[in-house]
């Protein structure tokens, strides 16, 4: 078995869209298991939302939360110390985003200068969040305990959009598009936290004397998700419930999975491992 590590994103690609369901990626799952295949779940979700779901999955691999905001990793998993490390028990955490407070301040210059409203996360009631997200209540609680990302909704002409956007780019900041919410953000995103695990990986690799190369795969199917899927050796992109690509997405070397959501990752995820072994 080549040494590989997959690196997925969670809403619409490991989770069923609308029933955040992995059922149908089980077969997959086991299969990384059973060759030991490290997998790093990537997401816009808050670390709250990532630990039950962690916990469902019997998850002991490093996540990546809020669009690259963090890299959390279990203790004892790396023999040396993290850069830009602090702890966090039973984390050590690579902290890439800027502090949640700081973004909420942002949020409500741009709200002045354009003089148009603007709802993040911090302004919504969990039932709003509710609304806005179909969640359930209860993970609409742990989707509001942001710390390094601010989701928003930006609902009006494109020019509005634009502007916004260019109200955040003008800061040094950056901004993304998952599924039905805008996110504000510092100078991160999901393919720099996943680089920054990688090296991590391949130091550990040198301290054990191990040269073969690792190869990397990244699973998603939105704009959110490019960076990622740019940064990896494998991209691979899931259909949308509809069974359509995300059309702004185009890598050399990309694979469409012939599928939607964890059907579509089960599928691609399988044949990856029967091409590497």
């Amino acid at each position: 078995m080549s040494k590989l590590i997959v690196y997925t994103d969670l809403d619409g690609s490991l989770l069923d869209s609308t029933t955040y369901s992995y059922k149908a990626a089980s077969p997959a799952l086991s299969a990384l298991r059973e060759h030991g295949i490290p997998l790093v779940l990537v997401s816009s979700k808050t670390r709250a939302e990532m630990e039950p779901l962690r916990q469902r999955l019997g998850h002991r691999d490093p996540f990546i939360v809020e669009n690259g905001g963090a890299v959390f990793v279990p203790h004892g998993l790396f023999d040396f110390p993290l850069e830009r490390m602090r702890t966090r028990s039973p984390y050590q955490v690579i902290e890439l985003g800027l502090p949640y407070y700081m973004l909420r301040d942002v949020l409500k210059q741009i709200e002045d200068a354009i003089e148009t409203p603007l709802q993040g996360f911090g302004d919504l009631s969990v039932d709003a969040i509710m609304q806005a997200t179909g969640l359930p209540r209860a993970d609409a609680i742990l989707a509001k305990q942001r710390e390094y990302d601010e989701p928003y909704l930006l609902q009006g002409p494109q020019t509005l959009i634009e502007e916004v956007c260019r109200q955040i780019v003008t800061r040094g900041l950056r901004w993304t598009k998952g599924g039905r919410l805008f996110h504000l953000m510092g100078e991160n995103d999901k393919g720099a936290a996943a680089s920054v695990l990688l090296r991590c990986y391949q130091r550990q690799q040198r301290l054990n004397g191990e040269t073969d190369r690792i190869e990397t795969v990244g699973i998603g199917d939105s704009i959110n998700d490019a960076p990622l899927l740019a940064m990896v050796d494998h991209p691979i992109l899931v259909q949308k419930p509809d069974g359509s690509y995300d059309p702004d997405i185009h890598l050399a070397g990309m694979i469409r999975a012939p599928g939607i959501g964890p059907a579509g990752w089960n599928k691609a995820v399988l044949d990856i491992l029967a091409q590497v072994t």
